[in-house]
């Protein structure tokens, strides 16, 4: 009996204010984000890079991800969805205490004229840990500019200072009751809190820590394309919490958004395989997991604010726009050439993550809006937004762009003044063992010279006798009638 009265409405675990599936589907929501991240990523990385950075580029995603928690409920949290300190920011604050968590999640920051504060149906914790996840993929996302070069300590203080410094004022502007949310710029999930921010600030970051070595960005085939896909798949899959919940609750939002996400990423999927297959006679593998990538990416900004018919047109842009922008204005851009973006973020999150927010200013309909958005009278372009919504959304990018080139710049600035950004030549020659002392995968033969006394032995003792020279095993099978080839 006690044990079924702990779960009753009315409890002290189920105050009135608490609704039971909201809760469920928020937590389920920041798990599918963090399975994006962990392991989604780390699998990703690690296995679309050339073999000798494996372990660092999968370590890098996995220490953003850790360092990023113990930052955001120190300072983090609060700064991007607490109280105003300033029109683009919040105020700093723990989110540790018992009083705070256990009351119900109110971003006071959005209650202005007349749009009301947004209060979910569920504990602060819970909005703590959702929006947490959405924070670290973030600086994982980033990570994929800098893999096979960082100074890997650099890397870990860059981490936090970035998370307070640059997404904090992001997150406060356009989701936590900034001047951009009650201005009226549209960003559903983070087309320009996370991958507009991410795209621009990787680029930035490439450009300071400077490019991998010659050798490695002429060729830096996968390690295991097979693992990669499933990376990917973890991705697309997490991407249903990602959007859909977005709405802090599980309503009818949610569904469409979830829908939408899905018909995007395989639309752009399909349409960056084609263009693959007609410009390059083949299709691939590498390409369609950047088309459904950039398809994620691109829906993201309006998932739950637009029609279905509408997620296929931006999935048709997604997988076509940023694949013009990398394998044809890339290659005539200098300072496109010059920046060495390891994984294309620029492309895929900053092109595909603006793309998003402009077409969402063009297709979010006045009815989806309501039901998502507490700022009243928003809608699309094409549905009487005017080019006033689709000016917003263009003035919303230029804030994000610029605020994270320049902070972004000053944070490896100041970092460069302590530690290298850069590591040295003789340790980008050598990779991970030069990094962490470890390597990926244990193959016979990697920098090892053949040592007969090590190979041709077993153990002697233990029931295990000497089995002889290898030209005597050798011998032997020939004997057999066991063909060698040499």
């Amino acid at each position: 009996m006690a044990a079924s009265g702990a779960y009753a409405a009315g409890s002290p675990a189920v105050p009135d204010w608490l609704n039971k599936g909201d809760n469920a589907w928020q937590l389920t929501a920041a798990t599918l984000v963090g399975i994006q991240s962990m392991p989604g990523l780390v699998v990703l990385y690690g296995s679309i890079v050339k073999k000798k950075w494996a372990v660092n580029s999968a370590f890098m995603a996995l220490y953003a991800y850790a360092s990023s928690l113990l930052v955001w409920v120190l300072v983090g949290f609060r700064m991007a969805f607490g109280e105003r300190l300033l029109p683009f920011w919040g105020k700093a604050g723990v989110a540790l205490s018992q009083g705070y968590l256990v009351g119900r999640a109110s971003l006071s920051a959005t209650a202005h004229g007349e749009t009301p504060r947004t209060e979910p149906f569920y504990p602060e914790a819970t909005l703590v840990m959702f929006q947490f996840e959405f924070a670290a993929i973030t600086l994982v996302l980033l990570a994929g500019s800098v893999l096979g070069r960082m100074n890997i300590k650099a890397w870990m203080a860059f981490t936090p200072l970035w998370l307070i410094f640059s997404y904090t004022v992001g997150a406060f502007s356009l989701w936590g009751g900034g001047f951009l949310y009650h201005w009226g710029v549209i960003d559903y999930s983070g087309g320009y809190v996370i991958h507009l921010s991410s795209g621009v600030a990787g680029f930035t970051a490439a450009y300071w820590v400077g490019p991998r070595l010659k050798s490695d960005r002429e060729r830096f085939s996968p390690n295991n394309i097979l693992l990669m896909i499933a990376g990917g798949g973890l991705l697309w899959m997490g991407w249903a919490g990602f959007n859909g919940g977005a709405p802090y609750a599980a309503n009818i939002t949610a569904s469409i958004a979830v829908l939408n996400t899905n018909v995007s990423a395989a639309t752009s999927l399909l349409t960056w395989t084609c263009l693959d297959v007609i410009f390059f006679n083949k299709p691939s593998v590498i390409g369609a997991v950047q088309g459904m990538m950039t398809g994620l990416v691109c829906i993201t900004p309006g998932a739950g604010l637009v029609q279905t018919w509408a997620a296929v047109i931006i999935g048709i842009f997604a997988g076509s726009v940023p694949w013009f922008t990398m394998m044809v204005l890339h290659k005539k851009s200098a300072l496109l050439m010059r920046v060495d973006d390891t994984l294309a973020v620029f492309h895929t999150h900053a092109v595909a993550g603006l793309l998003g927010g402009l077409l969402t200013g063009l297709l979010a309909t006045p009815e989806l809006m309501r039901m998502e958005s507490p700022v009243p009278g928003l809608r699309g372009a094409f549905y009487g937004g005017g080019v006033a919504q689709l000016g917003k959304q263009l003035a919303g990018a230029a804030f994000v762009v610029a605020w994270n080139v320049v902070v972004t710049s000053l944070i490896l600035l100041a970092i460069g003044l302590v530690v290298p950004l850069r590591m040295p030549d003789e340790e980008l020659m050598i990779g991970d063992d030069a990094a962490h002392g470890e390597e990926a995968y244990a193959l016979w033969g990697d920098g090892e010279k053949f040592d007969a006394t090590r190979h041709d032995t077993a153990r002697v003792g233990g029931g295990i006798e000497r089995e002889g020279s290898v030209e005597q095993r050798l011998a032997g099978m020939g004997a057999r009638g066991v063909t060698i080839q040499l």
